[in-house]
């Protein structure tokens, strides 16, 4: 517990774990477990208790990340690379402001952004110098797994509808948000949404070693992510019209 305030700029190496070590494979089981058991209430449960359940998803987010910023101002270690600007954190306030007033560009984008995105955190961790005991550590895995399960949650019970029509739109969302942070970045000396550079382990990072820019990956990543995400919803569709047509 001696290292539970320090964070991956002050800890001593060796401290850590490996990807898909027994410690990063049991926070993956806990996200899949979580994943399902949330997912299977929220299909059973009334709209009242629905619209709870997504208000207590987004006081948790809030809750976790107030939890991160009080143990690093705490102890010296709030930085300006500690901001909310991270698209993860960005993510915290749209699922907020869903929670509170749904849209269908909000249903979108936190289909076809925040669950790659979170997803992505959670299988190529940049936090991986930090030990369990350590409250970097918990934030880091619980906030992308509550993240990532609110939007999968509200796909399986129905109220997220994936359209592909409203692609270029959350698209052109995420490059508003992504124009401003690139110039802070180089105002503040961050790196959010990692647009300046591409830490190791991160499936940016084998771009910038291949081509040398790293932002040579995002249009392979969103696209790879905008199909994952949409063509087996297409192949189910499909599905369910020739088997409709098929009753008939």
């Amino acid at each position: 517990m001696s290292y539970f305030f320090d964070t991956t700029e002050t800890i001593p190496e060796g401290m850590g774990f490996s990807s898909f070590d027994p410690t990063h494979l049991i926070w993956l089981g806990a996200f899949l477990a979580t994943a399902f058991l949330c997912s299977l209430l929220y299909r059973r449960l009334p709209a009242n208790d629905r619209r709870r359940m997504r208000f207590i998803f987004a006081a948790l987010l809030i809750a976790d990340e107030l939890f991160k910023a009080i143990g690093l101002a705490a102890h010296g270690n709030y930085t300006p690379q500690y901001l909310p600007l991270h698209l993860c954190s960005i993510n915290i306030i749209l699922i907020a402001v869903h929670a509170v007033k749904p849209s269908r560009l909000l249903d979108n984008f936190l289909y076809v952004v925040c669950i790659p995105a979170a997803v992505a955190a959670l299988l190529f961790p940049t936090w991986t110098s930090l030990p369990v005991a350590n409250f970097m550590h918990i934030h880091s895995f619980t906030v992308h797994i509550l993240l990532a399960v609110y939007p999968i949650m509200l796909t399986a019970g129905g109220d997220i509808q994936p359209q592909l029509r409203f692609i270029p739109r959350c698209l052109a969302f995420l490059a508003c948000l992504a124009i401003p942070i690139y110039c802070l970045n180089h105002l503040l000396d961050t790196n959010f949404m990692f647009l300046i550079s591409a830490p190791s382990g991160n499936p940016l990072y084998w771009f910038d070693q291949t081509f040398g820019n790293h932002l040579i990956g995002y249009p392979f990543l969103i696209a790879a992510a905008v199909f994952i995400m949409y063509f087996p919803l297409y192949l189910i569709r499909i599905f369910r019209r020739e088997t409709t047509l098929t009753a008939r």
